[in-house]
């Protein structure tokens, strides 16, 4: 189950969200008052898009913390975290992929007493994945 998988990668036990699947991979987190058979029904006589925080996407690679949740839950986050120098933050704020050694999979990426994002690693690389509108110009 998803519960067991975040722990089991990024140290989360709880979630207090209702988890809402947006399109085949991405998860979204709602924390409103209305329950699911609600949004439900709501969306029969409206055009809901979008609820709720985009927490995680599935990928082949495991799952993926989205920017924001890695902020939102970061109290909970004490697995697969990478420390960033002064240096190494400047090129990843920028899009830059970073060339660290680190396990496989999801990482945490961590600039001082900040998490920063969640990437995938194929072990030799962090791939970059803040938003593009998130990113400091060149």
């Amino acid at each position: 189950d998803l519960l067991s998988e975040l722990d089991s990668v990024f140290g989360i036990t709880e979630l207090h969200y209702l988890l809402i699947q947006s399109g085949k991979d991405k998860i979204r987190g709602y924390s409103g008052h209305l329950s699911k058979e609600e949004i439900n029904e709501l969306s029969l006589l409206i055009n809901i898009e979008t609820i709720g925080l985009y927490l995680l996407k599935k990928e082949d690679g495991g799952l993926r913390l989205s920017f924001d949740a890695s902020t939102v839950l970061k109290d909970q986050i004490n697995k697969n975290i990478i420390e960033i120098s002064d240096e190494q933050f400047n090129s990843w704020i920028r899009g830059n992929d970073l060339e660290i050694v680190s396990s496989k999979g999801p990482i945490i990426i961590k600039y001082k007493d900040d998490f920063i994002g969640c990437s995938l690693s194929n072990g030799t690389k962090i791939f970059n994945y803040v938003p593009k509108d998130r990113r400091l110009r060149k």
